[in-house]
């Protein structure tokens, strides 16, 4: 299964990537292309940046009132990787990137991926196992 989305992440999406932007040439131009991309980079890098910033001051805070910090955590690892996904070429990475960097939609992936985790749990597919 990881081998798939292995795949996928590093064969599938460039040859996807590399479709929508010469689509995009075709309508915009080669230098605006080049620069819709560069910009979207930058202004990712920047808005990641700021994000992981307030994530990492609401971190903190959690930590000092003695609140468990895991939403603040996986806010962080989705940051991280928006982050990577904008400095990365391409526009659908991008698109993804700025969809990771807004509160609501990171807010929808943790409600997700708890359900699935306590819907794992649930079923015995999911062991956990505390201590060495």
């Amino acid at each position: 299964m990881i081998l798939s989305y292995l795949l996928a992440a590093f064969i599938v999406m460039p040859v996807v990537e590399l479709a929508v932007l010469i689509r995009v040439h075709n309508h915009i131009g080669l230098a605006n292309t080049i620069a819709l991309v560069i910009i979207t980079g930058v202004a990712g890098a920047i808005m990641a940046r700021a994000q992981g910033f307030m994530v990492l001051m609401q971190l903190r805070r959690d930590m000092a009132e003695g609140r468990m910090p895991a939403p603040r955590l996986m806010d962080g690892v989705m940051i991280l990787v928006a982050g990577v996904l904008m400095i990365t070429p391409g526009l659908i990475t991008d698109c993804t990137g700025f969809l990771l960097l807004m509160p609501p939609v990171r807010a929808a992936i943790r409600g997700w991926l708890r359900r699935k985790v306590e819907e794992s749990i649930r079923s015995g597919n999911t062991t956990i196992r505390w201590g060495g």
